[in-house]
């Protein structure tokens, strides 16, 4: 079978595939020990890597003042857009501060599919304010933090971007009833 020589990243990694075969460029999520995200995002970069670092702007407190800052939108984590071959792989796990690339060893790296990603640089709009907010999947016990619900519990069956539907139980009738709830307001439980 021919082969052929394909760029890899922005700054042209090379590998070597089979002629007619596509490289196999999947979204990755990388580890990183605390406030380590930009060195290993700069890292990476550098070594010719295409690395995703998604930050949000939020409000700090320094000297009695509030402040503007960027942090990561996920702490401690960040995303490569890689054909993962064994030598890329080790090449990753060199940069300093990288704790491990999710998954289990180069083989059988975990992968996070691109409808997942598409979303989240929509969001880094600067028109758009994104904030931190606990994971919460459908079937989760959640309770009201605020608004004119604010303490009641229940669960979390259906959501949209930006309402989900809250279930109240009562087990002893065995009946249940359904009320919209704003999902900025509901923390798990």
């Amino acid at each position: 079978m021919e082969k052929e020589t394909i760029t890899v990243g922005e700054e042209g990694r090379t590998r070597t595939v089979a002629a007619g075969e596509t490289p196999d460029v999947r979204w990755h999520v990388l580890w990183t020990w605390s406030h380590c995200e930009q060195k290993v995002h700069d890292q990476l970069t550098a070594k010719g890597f295409d690395p995703f670092l998604p930050r949000i702007s939020v409000w700090s407190m320094r000297c009695r003042k509030r402040h503007r800052i960027s942090r990561p939108m996920f702490p401690g984590y960040l995303f490569l857009r890689h054909a993962m071959d064994q030598e890329s792989y080790f090449e990753v796990l060199k940069a300093r501060g990288l704790v491990r690339v999710m998954g289990k060893g180069w083989s059988r790296l975990a992968t996070v599919p691109d409808q997942e990603i598409e979303p989240i640089k929509k969001i880094l709009d600067p028109q758009l304010t994104a904030l931190h907010h606990p994971f919460i999947r459908e079937g989760r016990r959640v309770r009201v933090t605020r608004g004119s619900l604010a303490g009641l519990e229940g669960v979390l069956v259906r959501s949209k971007p930006n309402k989900g539907l809250l279930v109240l139980s009562v087990d002893l009738l065995m009946q249940s009833v359904a009320v919209e709830v704003d999902c900025a307001f509901v923390t798990p439980i």
